[in-house]
């Protein structure tokens, strides 16, 4: 199968290509600028931009599937880079390209917690992508996972350089907000597996892990693994960060946005029930710490 791929080379790119390429497809995937292909002529690299229809439409052209992946968590206007563009336009795009082309099949990376009325940009914008997926004449699956996990990693990565300095990490309010993280080769591989199910096809699953963790347990797993026998945890009040965040927010090295704060209130919880479909385990975090080379 030859699969067009929009965000093969981020974190659960990278994941996905290396699994496809073992199962003998071949990939087009699309870069900002041109970077040849490969040397075992598995992957075919294309230049252009998700948000100009005319850019990707030639890209499209004679592949047997489309993968969406590409996504943000933090915008940056000034550069063109805003939750609208990425999220909702250039879905918009490739859904368009798709059925211009004949193109079947098409799987969807969106978010947990997507919704209508979501108070975050990054919900609202991601809700508006999955509504064009749905209403196409496609064979869609779309993907909704919680925060995503394994070697290489945002944001573990982030909480353990700081960490790895500091024996204390504030904690915004109470810290028992929860997350339920899921392993980047178990997102990988449900993508993977659903291009050739068709029990799939105009499903929506949510992608979440083994484990539950609250914020200030997740922090606790992180300095264990550090070889930290204790961490303190002062809080700082939420209201105070609401009123501070607006103020620093548009400055990128500053750690979190407004949109950031209200998702990590908000949780990412959700279903499991994604194991029956495709027929694996999903890999917990406390076991899978090992994995990092810190």
């Amino acid at each position: 199968m030859k699969i067009f791929i929009s965000g093969g080379s981020g974190f659960v790119g990278t994941a996905l290509c290396r699994l496809l390429t073992a199962q003998g497809h071949t990939l087009r995937l699309l870069v900002h600028r041109h970077q040849g292909k490969s040397g075992e002529g598995a992957v075919e690299y294309v230049a252009g931009d998700l948000t100009n229809p005319l850019g990707i439409e030639s890209a499209l052209h004679g592949c047997d599937a489309v993968i969406n992946l590409v996504g943000i968590i933090r915008e940056f206007p000034g550069r063109g880079i805003t939750f609208d563009a990425l999220h909702r336009q250039a879905t918009e795009n490739l859904v368009g390209g798709a059925v211009k082309y004949g193109i079947p099949r098409y799987l969807h990376m969106s978010a947990l917690g997507t919704r209508d009325n979501a108070v975050s940009a990054y919900h609202r914008t991601k809700w508006q992508a999955e509504q064009l997926v749905r209403h196409s004449t496609l064979d869609w699956t779309i993907f909704q996972p919680s925060l995503i996990f394994g070697p290489g990693d945002s944001f573990i990565n982030m909480l353990a350089a700081q960490l790895r300095y500091a024996p204390v990490m504030p904690v915004i309010g109470n810290g028992a907000y929860r997350l339920q993280p899921v392993h980047v080769d178990d997102v990988a591989r449900c993508f993977a597996l659903a291009l050739e199910m068709p029990v799939t096809v105009r499903q929506t699953y949510e992608l979440c892990g083994a484990e539950r963790l609250s914020y200030s347990a997740l922090l606790d797993l992180i300095s264990a693994a550090l070889g930290r026998s204790s961490l303190r945890k002062p809080r700082i009040p939420v209201g105070l960060m609401k009123m501070v965040i607006p103020l620093m927010q548009s400055i990128p090295q500053f750690p979190i946005t407004m949109d950031q704060l209200q998702m990590l209130l908000e949780e990412s919880i959700g279903s499991s029930d994604w194991q029956q479909v495709f027929g694996f385990a999903a890999r917990d975090l406390t076991t899978s710490m090992g994995e990092y080379a810190w």
